[in-house]
């Protein structure tokens, strides 16, 4: 099994001494809700934990590792479940090969009912069950509802660990059954090792960081995407020209995510805050409240159908016109 990183090691540990039904593991993401999910559903499940966590030797360990264990319900959406590497049952996959329907981005309520009646049945193992939702806030109204009996009141030796990066977006009652862990964010110096030994240069690691606003996880998706640390300190100054090519390598979605980041810093800066995913000196002259006010606004507005543009060229262009627009407009005195 993968070694948790450093940041994650101290809470595993943490939550293993403590007893309780149902974790809710929050916080923004690439911090590692899902590694710490299924480190400590896996340390549950062990045939020989220690105060550390499983073993990663055991046939239980085994398992998990290979996506088979009796004992362990996933619940996901089902992009998610093929990216990280869980079976979807046997009509979802027929039905995704068949083009009847794309995977779903929603955890699906016929799968939560499904882990109700898991949940209601005997452990395979001897070592009771968990189900595992990841991320939680991805549960409609209608599956948070499904689950909402079974996680108040639990049959025989069934727990839950609930990963979510948007906690604030789950039913209250299910906020509410649930014992609650924010994750810690990790030192920049633990971070910048964690992503060495992933083979991302220390000269690069810090601007990815930044980029990812200091988010570990999220500065090794960068990494692997190919986003360059230079062409990202470059990119405010670009768009302050209007140049389109900055962004020519960026799928809409990424495009307004890169543009948010510059319109956060200059509203950060603006009130005398440090700037979070651009060093200070990158950055344009702030332009005025109100045209940060309103460029956040339609940023918002557009990020709402960036995954089905109807023209993902001219999308850009008009994304990269309106952030010329908008950091050319009146300055701060």
């Amino acid at each position: 099994m993968s070694v948790l990183a450093p940041w994650l090691a101290r809470p595993l540990a943490d939550l293993l001494r403590q007893r309780g039904h149902a974790w809710l593991l929050q916080g923004p993401s690439g911090l590692g809700q899902y590694e710490l999910a299924l480190a400590l559903a896996s340390a549950w499940l062990c045939e020989a934990p220690s105060e550390h966590g499983a073993c990663g030797r055991c046939t239980s360990c085994h398992a998990i590792e290979v996506r088979t264990h009796a004992d362990l319900c996933v619940l996901m959406p089902e992009v998610a479940m093929v990216e990280l590497g869980w079976p979807l049952d046997e009509k979802s996959q027929a039905d995704i090969d068949d083009k009847k329907r794309k995977p779903s981005r929603e955890i699906r309520v016929e799968a939560m009912r499904d882990a109700v009646g898991f949940a209601q049945r005997t452990s395979a193992r001897g070592r009771g069950k968990v189900v595992f939702v990841y991320p939680a806030e991805r549960m409609n109204a209608i599956t948070a509802n499904a689950l909402l009996k079974t996680l108040e009141e639990p049959v025989g030796d069934v727990r839950f660990v609930l990963a979510s990066e948007a906690a604030w977006q789950l039913l209250p009652t299910i906020r509410s059954r649930c014992l609650g862990f924010t994750l810690p964010w990790p030192q920049q110096a633990e971070a910048v090792a964690w992503l060495a030994e992933r083979q991302v240069s220390a000269d690069d690691a810090p601007a990815l960081l930044r980029a990812a606003g200091g988010r570990p996880s999220d500065a090794l998706r960068l990494a692997r995407n190919g986003q360059s640390p230079k062409a990202w300190s470059l990119l405010p100054k670009a768009m302050l020209r209007g140049e389109v090519g900055a962004l020519s390598d960026h799928a809409p979605a990424q495009a307004i995510d890169a543009l948010q980041k510059i319109c956060h810093d200059l509203m950060a800066v603006g009130s005398g805050a440090e700037p979070r995913f651009f060093a200070a000196a990158e950055l344009p002259p702030a332009p005025s409240t109100v045209a940060l006010a309103r460029w956040s606004k339609s940023l918002a507005t557009a990020a709402r159908t960036a995954e089905h543009p109807f023209n993902a060229g001219l999308m850009l262009e008009a994304l990269v016109s309106e952030a010329r627009s908008a950091l050319n407009s009146a300055r701060r005195p």
